[in-house]
Protein backbone atom coordinates (compact mmCIF):
# COMPACT_ATOMS: atom_id res chain seq x y z
CA UNK A 1 0.00 0.00 0.00
CA UNK A 2 1.32 3.56 -1.00
CA UNK A 3 2.17 5.85 2.07
CA UNK A 4 -0.20 8.67 1.81
CA UNK A 5 2.18 11.46 2.89
CA UNK A 6 3.51 11.58 -0.49
CA UNK A 7 1.55 12.59 -3.72
CA UNK A 8 0.52 10.28 -5.76
CA UNK A 9 -2.71 8.11 -6.63
CA UNK A 10 -4.87 5.22 -5.10
CA UNK A 11 -5.54 1.97 -7.09
CA UNK A 12 -9.54 2.28 -8.69
CA UNK A 13 -11.92 -0.31 -7.10
CA UNK A 14 -15.27 -1.60 -8.04
CA UNK A 15 -17.26 -4.71 -8.71
CA UNK A 16 -19.50 -4.18 -11.78
CA UNK A 17 -17.14 -2.53 -14.23
CA UNK A 18 -14.15 -0.88 -15.20
CA UNK A 19 -12.68 1.63 -17.83
CA UNK A 20 -9.11 3.52 -17.55
CA UNK A 21 -8.23 5.62 -20.61
CA UNK A 22 -5.70 8.42 -20.66
CA UNK A 23 -8.49 11.44 -20.32
CA UNK A 24 -11.38 11.44 -17.54
CA UNK A 25 -14.18 12.35 -20.03
CA UNK A 26 -13.07 9.49 -22.13
CA UNK A 27 -13.38 7.25 -18.96
CA UNK A 28 -16.71 8.59 -18.11
CA UNK A 29 -18.36 8.02 -21.75
CA UNK A 30 -16.77 4.81 -21.58
CA UNK A 31 -18.70 3.93 -18.13
CA UNK A 32 -21.90 5.47 -19.39
CA UNK A 33 -21.55 3.22 -22.19
CA UNK A 34 -21.42 0.18 -19.47
CA UNK A 35 -24.37 1.44 -17.47
CA UNK A 36 -26.36 2.19 -20.31
CA UNK A 37 -26.54 -1.73 -21.29
CA UNK A 38 -23.13 -1.88 -23.43
CA UNK A 39 -20.16 -4.39 -23.45
CA UNK A 40 -16.61 -4.17 -23.00
CA UNK A 41 -16.24 -3.31 -26.41
CA UNK A 42 -18.72 -0.92 -27.01
CA UNK A 43 -17.17 1.39 -24.16
CA UNK A 44 -13.79 0.75 -25.32
CA UNK A 45 -15.06 2.33 -29.02
CA UNK A 46 -16.88 5.36 -27.32
CA UNK A 47 -13.98 6.24 -25.44
CA UNK A 48 -11.49 5.34 -28.21
CA UNK A 49 -14.02 7.43 -30.60
CA UNK A 50 -14.07 10.34 -28.20
CA UNK A 51 -10.55 10.79 -27.41
CA UNK A 52 -10.25 10.86 -31.35
CA UNK A 53 -11.52 14.25 -30.87
CA UNK A 54 -10.37 15.15 -27.01
CA UNK A 55 -6.59 13.70 -27.73
CA UNK A 56 -6.07 14.62 -31.72
CA UNK A 57 -2.70 14.20 -31.21
CA UNK A 58 -2.82 10.57 -30.19
CA UNK A 59 -5.30 8.88 -32.22
CA UNK A 60 -8.25 9.46 -34.32
CA UNK A 61 -10.62 7.89 -37.05
CA UNK A 62 -7.51 8.91 -39.60
CA UNK A 63 -5.13 6.30 -37.30
CA UNK A 64 -5.18 2.37 -36.60
CA UNK A 65 -6.06 0.31 -34.35
CA UNK A 66 -5.43 -2.82 -33.16
CA UNK A 67 -7.53 -5.04 -30.20
CA UNK A 68 -7.63 -8.77 -28.22
CA UNK A 69 -11.06 -9.26 -26.95
CA UNK A 70 -11.92 -12.12 -24.30
CA UNK A 71 -15.60 -12.83 -23.99
CA UNK A 72 -16.26 -13.32 -20.49
CA UNK A 73 -13.07 -13.72 -19.51
CA UNK A 74 -12.15 -17.12 -20.14
CA UNK A 75 -11.63 -19.15 -23.24
CA UNK A 76 -10.92 -18.00 -26.91
CA UNK A 77 -9.45 -14.75 -27.12
CA UNK A 78 -9.36 -12.87 -30.44
CA UNK A 79 -6.63 -10.85 -32.15
CA UNK A 80 -8.28 -7.56 -34.20
CA UNK A 81 -5.82 -6.09 -36.60
CA UNK A 82 -7.17 -2.49 -37.68
CA UNK A 83 -3.67 -1.79 -39.58
CA UNK A 84 -4.09 -0.17 -42.94
CA UNK A 85 -2.12 -0.86 -45.86
CA UNK A 86 -0.11 1.11 -48.70
CA UNK A 87 -1.70 2.30 -51.87
CA UNK A 88 -1.64 -0.60 -54.43
CA UNK A 89 0.53 1.96 -56.36
CA UNK A 90 3.44 2.29 -54.11
CA UNK A 91 6.60 0.21 -54.61
CA UNK A 92 10.25 0.74 -53.45
CA UNK A 93 10.95 1.36 -57.20
CA UNK A 94 8.58 3.82 -57.63
CA UNK A 95 10.59 5.96 -54.62
CA UNK A 96 14.09 5.10 -55.32
CA UNK A 97 13.23 6.28 -59.13
CA UNK A 98 12.31 9.87 -57.67
CA UNK A 99 15.76 9.82 -55.22
CA UNK A 100 13.54 9.12 -52.09
CA UNK A 101 15.32 7.33 -49.96
CA UNK A 102 13.13 7.17 -46.42
CA UNK A 103 9.03 8.44 -46.43
CA UNK A 104 8.72 12.17 -45.26
CA UNK A 105 6.37 11.75 -42.13
CA UNK A 106 4.62 14.81 -43.28
CA UNK A 107 4.06 14.14 -46.82
CA UNK A 108 1.12 11.87 -48.49
CA UNK A 109 3.32 9.46 -49.10
CA UNK A 110 3.67 8.45 -45.07
CA UNK A 111 -0.01 8.01 -45.07
CA UNK A 112 -1.52 4.54 -44.88
CA UNK A 113 -4.88 3.71 -45.26
CA UNK A 114 -6.51 4.20 -42.06
CA UNK A 115 -8.10 0.92 -40.30
CA UNK A 116 -9.31 1.90 -37.21
CA UNK A 117 -13.10 2.47 -38.48
CA UNK A 118 -13.61 -0.59 -39.91
CA UNK A 119 -12.06 -2.46 -36.77
CA UNK A 120 -14.84 -0.59 -34.24
CA UNK A 121 -17.43 -2.15 -36.56
CA UNK A 122 -15.65 -5.56 -37.11
CA UNK A 123 -15.36 -5.50 -32.97
CA UNK A 124 -18.79 -4.19 -32.43
CA UNK A 125 -20.74 -6.47 -35.12
CA UNK A 126 -18.68 -9.43 -33.18
CA UNK A 127 -19.05 -8.88 -29.29
CA UNK A 128 -20.98 -5.77 -28.75
CA UNK A 129 -24.66 -4.64 -28.12
CA UNK A 130 -24.72 -0.97 -29.48
CA UNK A 131 -23.91 -0.09 -32.57
CA UNK A 132 -22.07 3.20 -33.75
CA UNK A 133 -24.95 5.13 -33.91
CA UNK A 134 -24.89 5.14 -29.47
CA UNK A 135 -21.15 4.79 -28.96
CA UNK A 136 -20.35 7.47 -30.86
CA UNK A 137 -22.34 10.14 -29.45
CA UNK A 138 -19.96 11.61 -26.47
CA UNK A 139 -17.34 12.08 -30.20
CA UNK A 140 -19.96 13.58 -32.29
CA UNK A 141 -21.14 15.61 -28.94
CA UNK A 142 -17.27 16.77 -28.43
CA UNK A 143 -16.77 17.77 -32.08
CA UNK A 144 -19.58 20.10 -32.55
CA UNK A 145 -20.35 21.50 -28.65
CA UNK A 146 -16.74 21.85 -28.11
CA UNK A 147 -14.22 20.42 -25.62
CA UNK A 148 -12.13 21.88 -23.05
CA UNK A 149 -8.57 21.14 -23.91
CA UNK A 150 -6.50 19.46 -20.98
CA UNK A 151 -3.36 19.58 -19.76
CA UNK A 152 -1.44 16.84 -21.55
CA UNK A 153 -2.81 17.70 -24.84
CA UNK A 154 -1.69 21.28 -24.40
CA UNK A 155 1.84 20.12 -23.68
CA UNK A 156 1.98 17.77 -27.14
CA UNK A 157 -0.45 20.28 -29.00
CA UNK A 158 2.66 23.18 -28.17
CA UNK A 159 5.69 21.06 -28.99
CA UNK A 160 4.21 20.49 -32.14
CA UNK A 161 3.52 24.36 -33.10
CA UNK A 162 6.15 24.12 -35.90
CA UNK A 163 4.85 21.08 -37.41
CA UNK A 164 1.44 22.40 -37.44
CA UNK A 165 1.80 25.56 -39.35
CA UNK A 166 3.77 23.53 -41.89
CA UNK A 167 1.25 20.97 -42.68
CA UNK A 168 -2.16 19.99 -44.79
CA UNK A 169 -4.94 22.47 -43.74
CA UNK A 170 -3.41 22.12 -40.24
CA UNK A 171 -3.93 25.67 -39.27
CA UNK A 172 -7.32 25.78 -40.31
CA UNK A 173 -8.62 22.84 -38.13
CA UNK A 174 -5.96 22.39 -35.76
CA UNK A 175 -4.45 26.26 -34.84
CA UNK A 176 -7.63 28.51 -33.81
CA UNK A 177 -6.52 31.57 -33.88
CA UNK A 178 -2.83 31.33 -35.35
CA UNK A 179 -1.33 29.33 -31.57
CA UNK A 180 -1.48 25.94 -29.94
CA UNK A 181 -4.42 26.02 -27.86
CA UNK A 182 -3.68 26.63 -24.34
CA UNK A 183 -5.05 24.68 -21.20
CA UNK A 184 -8.86 25.61 -20.61
CA UNK A 185 -9.46 26.63 -24.13
CA UNK A 186 -12.86 25.36 -25.86
CA UNK A 187 -12.25 23.51 -29.45
CA UNK A 188 -14.80 23.07 -31.99
CA UNK A 189 -14.59 20.61 -34.83
CA UNK A 190 -17.61 20.77 -36.47
CA UNK A 191 -16.50 19.34 -39.88
CA UNK A 192 -15.13 15.95 -37.81
CA UNK A 193 -18.40 16.04 -36.33
CA UNK A 194 -20.70 15.83 -39.35
CA UNK A 195 -17.70 13.20 -40.75
CA UNK A 196 -18.54 11.05 -37.31
CA UNK A 197 -22.53 11.50 -37.79
CA UNK A 198 -22.32 10.32 -40.80
CA UNK A 199 -20.40 7.19 -39.91
CA UNK A 200 -22.78 6.79 -36.81
CA UNK A 201 -25.61 6.63 -39.59
CA UNK A 202 -23.94 4.42 -42.34
CA UNK A 203 -21.45 2.69 -40.58
CA UNK A 204 -17.52 2.17 -42.12
CA UNK A 205 -18.75 1.99 -45.27
CA UNK A 206 -19.37 6.09 -44.64
CA UNK A 207 -15.75 6.47 -44.21
CA UNK A 208 -14.20 4.11 -46.95
CA UNK A 209 -16.88 4.72 -49.64
CA UNK A 210 -18.36 8.32 -50.76
CA UNK A 211 -18.00 12.13 -50.15
CA UNK A 212 -15.54 11.29 -46.94
CA UNK A 213 -12.82 8.78 -48.93
CA UNK A 214 -13.63 10.76 -52.03
CA UNK A 215 -12.32 13.93 -50.28
CA UNK A 216 -9.94 11.61 -48.36
CA UNK A 217 -8.23 10.40 -51.67
CA UNK A 218 -8.49 14.54 -53.15
CA UNK A 219 -6.61 15.63 -50.53
CA UNK A 220 -3.81 13.32 -50.66
CA UNK A 221 -3.68 13.04 -54.56
CA UNK A 222 -3.37 16.59 -54.22
CA UNK A 223 0.02 16.86 -52.85
CA UNK A 224 1.26 13.75 -54.09
CA UNK A 225 0.15 10.85 -52.76
CA UNK A 226 -0.29 7.20 -54.97
CA UNK A 227 -4.03 6.77 -53.16
CA UNK A 228 -7.19 5.16 -55.06
CA UNK A 229 -10.76 5.04 -53.97
CA UNK A 230 -10.16 1.35 -54.45
CA UNK A 231 -7.44 1.46 -51.50
CA UNK A 232 -10.14 3.05 -49.55
CA UNK A 233 -13.16 1.11 -50.31
CA UNK A 234 -11.29 -2.57 -50.03
CA UNK A 235 -9.65 -2.13 -46.34
CA UNK A 236 -10.10 -5.14 -44.63
CA UNK A 237 -9.76 -5.92 -41.01
CA UNK A 238 -7.80 -9.09 -40.14
CA UNK A 239 -9.34 -11.07 -37.36
CA UNK A 240 -6.49 -14.01 -35.50
CA UNK A 241 -5.57 -15.79 -32.96
CA UNK A 242 -3.31 -14.23 -30.59
CA UNK A 243 0.32 -15.14 -29.80
CA UNK A 244 2.14 -15.49 -26.34
CA UNK A 245 4.68 -16.68 -24.16
CA UNK A 246 4.77 -17.42 -20.38
CA UNK A 247 5.85 -16.07 -17.70
CA UNK A 248 6.34 -16.91 -13.55
CA UNK A 249 3.54 -18.99 -14.55
CA UNK A 250 0.97 -16.37 -16.21
CA UNK A 251 0.25 -16.59 -19.81
CA UNK A 252 0.92 -13.13 -21.83
CA UNK A 253 -0.79 -12.66 -24.73
CA UNK A 254 -0.26 -10.13 -27.83
CA UNK A 255 -1.13 -9.65 -31.31
CA UNK A 256 0.68 -11.70 -34.04
CA UNK A 257 2.70 -9.25 -36.59
CA UNK A 258 2.60 -7.07 -38.26
CA UNK A 259 2.08 -6.04 -34.67
CA UNK A 260 5.04 -5.83 -33.10
CA UNK A 261 3.70 -7.29 -29.42
CA UNK A 262 6.69 -10.25 -30.26
CA UNK A 263 9.43 -7.98 -29.28
CA UNK A 264 7.67 -7.70 -25.75
CA UNK A 265 7.09 -11.55 -25.75
CA UNK A 266 10.80 -12.02 -26.60
CA UNK A 267 11.63 -9.30 -23.84
CA UNK A 268 10.33 -11.38 -21.42
CA UNK A 269 11.33 -15.24 -22.44
CA UNK A 270 15.25 -13.48 -22.26
CA UNK A 271 14.18 -11.94 -18.49
CA UNK A 272 12.91 -15.38 -17.43
CA UNK A 273 16.27 -16.56 -17.35
CA UNK A 274 17.13 -14.00 -14.39
CA UNK A 275 15.97 -13.49 -11.33
CA UNK A 276 14.86 -10.09 -11.15
CA UNK A 277 14.40 -9.98 -7.30
CA UNK A 278 17.60 -10.16 -7.15
CA UNK A 279 17.95 -6.57 -6.91
CA UNK A 280 15.80 -3.61 -6.10
CA UNK A 281 13.23 -2.25 -8.50
CA UNK A 282 15.09 0.87 -8.89
CA UNK A 283 18.98 -0.43 -9.55
CA UNK A 284 21.76 -0.19 -11.89
CA UNK A 285 21.37 -3.78 -12.38
CA UNK A 286 17.66 -3.93 -12.85
CA UNK A 287 17.98 -1.36 -15.41
CA UNK A 288 20.67 -2.63 -17.23
CA UNK A 289 19.02 -6.17 -17.78
CA UNK A 290 15.64 -4.44 -19.17
CA UNK A 291 17.89 -2.89 -21.97
CA UNK A 292 20.11 -5.17 -22.62
CA UNK A 293 16.69 -7.75 -23.38
CA UNK A 294 14.89 -4.63 -25.26
CA UNK A 295 18.49 -4.58 -27.35
CA UNK A 296 18.25 -8.48 -28.43
CA UNK A 297 14.67 -8.32 -28.43
CA UNK A 298 14.58 -5.12 -31.44
CA UNK A 299 17.06 -6.26 -33.41
CA UNK A 300 15.04 -9.66 -33.54
CA UNK A 301 12.19 -7.78 -34.69
CA UNK A 302 14.08 -6.24 -37.17
CA UNK A 303 15.55 -8.71 -38.39
CA UNK A 304 12.16 -11.61 -38.61
CA UNK A 305 9.26 -9.20 -38.45
CA UNK A 306 7.27 -7.57 -40.83
CA UNK A 307 3.50 -7.77 -42.60
CA UNK A 308 3.10 -12.01 -42.85
CA UNK A 309 1.19 -11.26 -46.02
CA UNK A 310 4.31 -10.12 -47.91
CA UNK A 311 7.03 -12.35 -46.21
CA UNK A 312 7.42 -15.67 -44.13
CA UNK A 313 7.91 -15.55 -40.24
CA UNK A 314 8.33 -18.42 -38.22
CA UNK A 315 6.70 -16.94 -35.15
CA UNK A 316 6.84 -19.89 -32.88
CA UNK A 317 10.64 -20.22 -33.57
CA UNK A 318 11.38 -16.81 -32.87
CA UNK A 319 9.46 -16.97 -29.31
CA UNK A 320 11.13 -20.95 -28.51
CA UNK A 321 12.52 -19.90 -25.62
CA UNK A 322 16.38 -20.99 -26.85
CA UNK A 323 15.87 -18.72 -29.83
CA UNK A 324 17.80 -16.20 -28.16
CA UNK A 325 20.61 -18.15 -26.25
CA UNK A 326 23.54 -17.04 -28.43
CA UNK A 327 23.02 -13.38 -27.12
CA UNK A 328 21.43 -14.53 -23.70
CA UNK A 329 24.92 -16.29 -22.66
CA UNK A 330 26.91 -13.45 -23.38
CA UNK A 331 24.83 -10.53 -21.30
CA UNK A 332 26.96 -9.56 -18.31
CA UNK A 333 26.66 -6.90 -15.40
CA UNK A 334 29.28 -4.82 -16.13
CA UNK A 335 29.44 -3.82 -20.02
CA UNK A 336 27.24 -3.63 -22.58
CA UNK A 337 26.71 -6.65 -25.33
CA UNK A 338 28.03 -5.66 -28.77
CA UNK A 339 24.69 -5.67 -30.86
CA UNK A 340 24.36 -3.92 -33.88
CA UNK A 341 22.63 -0.33 -33.80
CA UNK A 342 19.15 -0.80 -34.51
CA UNK A 343 17.01 2.48 -35.61
CA UNK A 344 13.78 1.86 -36.11
CA UNK A 345 12.28 4.87 -38.80
CA UNK A 346 9.69 6.26 -36.23
CA UNK A 347 8.82 6.67 -32.63
CA UNK A 348 4.97 7.63 -32.64
CA UNK A 349 2.55 8.33 -30.06
CA UNK A 350 -0.97 6.50 -29.22
CA UNK A 351 -3.87 6.09 -26.85
CA UNK A 352 -4.67 2.78 -24.84
CA UNK A 353 -7.85 1.60 -23.21
CA UNK A 354 -8.92 -1.20 -21.04
CA UNK A 355 -12.04 -2.43 -20.20
CA UNK A 356 -14.01 -4.98 -18.21
CA UNK A 357 -17.46 -5.34 -17.78
CA UNK A 358 -20.04 -6.58 -15.70
CA UNK A 359 -19.87 -10.01 -17.55
CA UNK A 360 -16.39 -10.40 -17.27
CA UNK A 361 -16.00 -9.33 -20.91
CA UNK A 362 -12.74 -8.38 -21.46
CA UNK A 363 -11.10 -5.55 -23.96
CA UNK A 364 -7.50 -4.45 -24.87
CA UNK A 365 -7.86 -2.04 -26.79
CA UNK A 366 -5.57 0.39 -28.67
CA UNK A 367 -5.27 3.65 -31.45
CA UNK A 368 -3.09 5.75 -33.18
CA UNK A 369 -2.30 7.95 -35.74
CA UNK A 370 1.27 7.21 -35.60
CA UNK A 371 3.70 10.29 -34.98
CA UNK A 372 2.13 13.43 -32.48
CA UNK A 373 -0.84 14.74 -34.77
CA UNK A 374 0.24 11.94 -37.56
CA UNK A 375 0.98 13.07 -41.00
CA UNK A 376 -0.16 16.60 -40.57
CA UNK A 377 -2.43 16.43 -43.23
CA UNK A 378 -6.24 16.93 -42.17
CA UNK A 379 -8.80 16.47 -44.87
CA UNK A 380 -10.10 19.42 -47.06
CA UNK A 381 -14.22 18.99 -45.92
CA UNK A 382 -14.03 16.55 -43.20
CA UNK A 383 -11.93 17.61 -40.75
CA UNK A 384 -10.13 13.89 -40.71
CA UNK A 385 -6.64 14.43 -39.40
CA UNK A 386 -4.32 11.37 -41.25
CA UNK A 387 -2.07 9.16 -39.87
CA UNK A 388 1.53 9.11 -40.98
CA UNK A 389 1.75 4.95 -40.25
CA UNK A 390 3.69 4.27 -43.61
CA UNK A 391 6.20 6.09 -42.33
CA UNK A 392 7.30 2.86 -40.68
CA UNK A 393 8.04 1.62 -44.17
CA UNK A 394 12.15 0.76 -45.51
CA UNK A 395 12.87 2.14 -48.99
CA UNK A 396 15.66 -0.86 -49.03
CA UNK A 397 13.81 -3.59 -51.64
CA UNK A 398 16.07 -6.62 -49.24
CA UNK A 399 14.73 -5.30 -46.37
CA UNK A 400 11.60 -7.01 -44.63
CA UNK A 401 9.47 -3.65 -43.91
CA UNK A 402 10.21 -2.33 -47.18
CA UNK A 403 7.27 -0.73 -49.02
CA UNK A 404 5.38 -2.38 -51.62
CA UNK A 405 1.72 -2.02 -52.45
CA UNK A 406 -1.00 -3.12 -50.19
CA UNK A 407 1.76 -3.85 -47.33
CA UNK A 408 1.33 -3.64 -43.52
CA UNK A 409 3.93 -1.48 -42.06
CA UNK A 410 6.04 -2.75 -39.19
CA UNK A 411 3.45 -1.16 -36.71
CA UNK A 412 4.30 -0.29 -32.93
CA UNK A 413 0.97 0.07 -31.06
CA UNK A 414 0.30 -3.24 -28.67
CA UNK A 415 -3.03 -3.98 -26.20
CA UNK A 416 -1.70 -6.99 -23.67
CA UNK A 417 -3.63 -9.31 -22.23
CA UNK A 418 -2.32 -11.73 -19.08
CA UNK A 419 -4.42 -14.74 -18.73
CA UNK A 420 -3.99 -17.50 -16.26
CA UNK A 421 -5.74 -21.19 -16.58
CA UNK A 422 -7.03 -19.55 -19.35
CA UNK A 423 -8.83 -17.17 -17.55
CA UNK A 424 -8.24 -12.77 -17.82
CA UNK A 425 -6.15 -11.37 -15.29
CA UNK A 426 -5.23 -8.09 -16.31
CA UNK A 427 -6.02 -6.34 -19.64
CA UNK A 428 -3.16 -3.79 -20.29
CA UNK A 429 -1.19 -1.33 -22.60
CA UNK A 430 1.58 0.92 -22.38
CA UNK A 431 1.74 3.86 -24.96
CA UNK A 432 4.40 5.62 -26.27
CA UNK A 433 5.92 4.32 -29.33
CA UNK A 434 8.84 2.32 -29.45
CA UNK A 435 8.95 2.11 -25.87
CA UNK A 436 5.67 -0.03 -25.57
CA UNK A 437 7.25 -3.53 -25.80
CA UNK A 438 9.66 -2.15 -22.84
CA UNK A 439 6.87 -0.28 -21.13
CA UNK A 440 4.81 -3.59 -20.88
CA UNK A 441 7.81 -5.57 -19.94
CA UNK A 442 8.83 -2.97 -16.68
CA UNK A 443 5.03 -2.70 -15.86
CA UNK A 444 4.39 -6.41 -15.61
CA UNK A 445 8.05 -7.00 -14.23
CA UNK A 446 7.19 -4.53 -11.65
CA UNK A 447 3.70 -6.46 -10.78
CA UNK A 448 4.99 -10.08 -11.02
CA UNK A 449 8.80 -9.43 -9.74
CA UNK A 450 8.18 -6.68 -7.37
CA UNK A 451 4.64 -7.45 -5.93
CA UNK A 452 3.33 -3.43 -6.80
CA UNK A 453 -0.26 -3.13 -7.49
CA UNK A 454 -1.07 -1.79 -11.05
CA UNK A 455 -1.16 2.15 -10.14
CA UNK A 456 2.45 1.28 -8.27
CA UNK A 457 3.42 -0.55 -11.28
CA UNK A 458 2.86 1.84 -13.84
CA UNK A 459 3.54 4.72 -12.05
CA UNK A 460 7.58 3.60 -11.68
CA UNK A 461 10.11 5.63 -13.32
CA UNK A 462 11.15 4.49 -16.83
CA UNK A 463 13.87 3.99 -19.50
CA UNK A 464 14.20 3.55 -22.82
CA UNK A 465 17.73 2.17 -24.72
CA UNK A 466 16.68 3.74 -27.65
CA UNK A 467 19.44 3.99 -31.25
CA UNK A 468 22.34 3.73 -28.91
CA UNK A 469 21.31 5.66 -25.83
CA UNK A 470 19.32 5.29 -22.56
CA UNK A 471 16.69 7.53 -22.55
CA UNK A 472 15.85 8.06 -19.01
CA UNK A 473 12.85 9.95 -17.37
CA UNK A 474 13.63 12.51 -14.27
CA UNK A 475 12.37 10.08 -11.99
CA UNK A 476 15.25 7.76 -12.45
CA UNK A 477 17.74 8.46 -9.58
CA UNK A 478 20.96 9.64 -10.21
CA UNK A 479 22.72 7.22 -8.42
CA UNK A 480 21.19 4.72 -11.06
CA UNK A 481 22.03 7.37 -14.19
CA UNK A 482 25.62 7.45 -12.86
CA UNK A 483 25.78 3.93 -12.46
CA UNK A 484 24.46 3.00 -16.03
CA UNK A 485 27.24 4.90 -18.02
CA UNK A 486 29.99 3.43 -15.55
CA UNK A 487 28.73 0.14 -17.45
CA UNK A 488 28.94 1.57 -20.89
CA UNK A 489 25.82 3.07 -20.90
CA UNK A 490 25.28 6.66 -23.22
CA UNK A 491 22.16 8.24 -21.25
CA UNK A 492 19.54 11.35 -21.62
CA UNK A 493 17.37 12.76 -20.25
CA UNK A 494 13.87 12.71 -22.05
CA UNK A 495 11.62 15.86 -22.77
CA UNK A 496 8.81 14.22 -22.83
CA UNK A 497 7.66 11.36 -20.08
CA UNK A 498 7.89 7.67 -21.77
CA UNK A 499 4.47 6.67 -22.86
CA UNK A 500 1.07 6.28 -21.11
CA UNK A 501 -0.51 3.23 -19.52
CA UNK A 502 -3.80 2.08 -18.25
CA UNK A 503 -4.42 -1.37 -16.31
CA UNK A 504 -7.13 -3.27 -14.77
CA UNK A 505 -6.59 -6.69 -12.54
CA UNK A 506 -9.55 -9.04 -12.32
CA UNK A 507 -10.22 -11.04 -8.57
CA UNK A 508 -11.81 -13.55 -9.82
CA UNK A 509 -12.21 -15.13 -6.21
CA UNK A 510 -13.19 -11.75 -4.92
CA UNK A 511 -15.30 -10.42 -7.44
CA UNK A 512 -13.68 -7.69 -7.83
CA UNK A 513 -12.13 -5.19 -9.96
CA UNK A 514 -8.55 -2.76 -9.73
CA UNK A 515 -7.63 -0.21 -12.05
CA UNK A 516 -4.59 2.11 -12.48
CA UNK A 517 -4.02 5.17 -14.88
CA UNK A 518 -1.13 6.78 -15.67
CA UNK A 519 -0.07 10.04 -14.23
CA UNK A 520 1.93 11.13 -17.42
CA UNK A 521 -1.75 11.69 -19.18
CA UNK A 522 -4.21 13.13 -18.08
CA UNK A 523 -6.69 10.20 -17.74
CA UNK A 524 -7.93 7.74 -15.15
CA UNK A 525 -9.75 4.52 -14.01
CA UNK A 526 -12.80 4.74 -13.17
CA UNK A 527 -15.29 1.86 -11.82
CA UNK A 528 -18.64 1.20 -10.29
Amino acid sequence: MRSFHFPGRSTVHAQNGMVATSHPQAALAAIEVLRDGGTAADAAVAGCALLGVIEPQSTGIGGDCFSLVQPRGEGKITAYNGSGRAPMAASAEWYLERKIQAIPLTSAHAVSIPGAVDAWATILREHGKLGFDRVLQPAIKAAEEGYVVAPRIAFDWNNQFEKLKKGTNTERYLLPHGRPPQVGDVIHQPELGKTLRAIAKDGRDAFYKGPVAEDMVETLRGIGGLHTLDDFASHTTEVTSPIGTTYKGLDVWQCPPNGPGITMLVMLNILSRFDLTKFPPLSVQRFHLEAEAARIAYMIREQHVADPAHMKIDVAKILAKEFADEHIGKISMDRLLDLPNVAPPMNPSTIYITVVDKDRNVCSFINSIAHSFGSAIVSNKTGVLLQNRAGGFRIQPDHPNCIAGGKRPLHTIIPCLVTKAGRAVMPYGVMGGQYQPVGQVHVLTNILDYGCDVQEAIDMPRGLHYEGVYQLEDGVPADIVDGLKKIGHKTTNVVSPLGGGQAIWIDWEKGTLTGGSDPRKDGCALGF
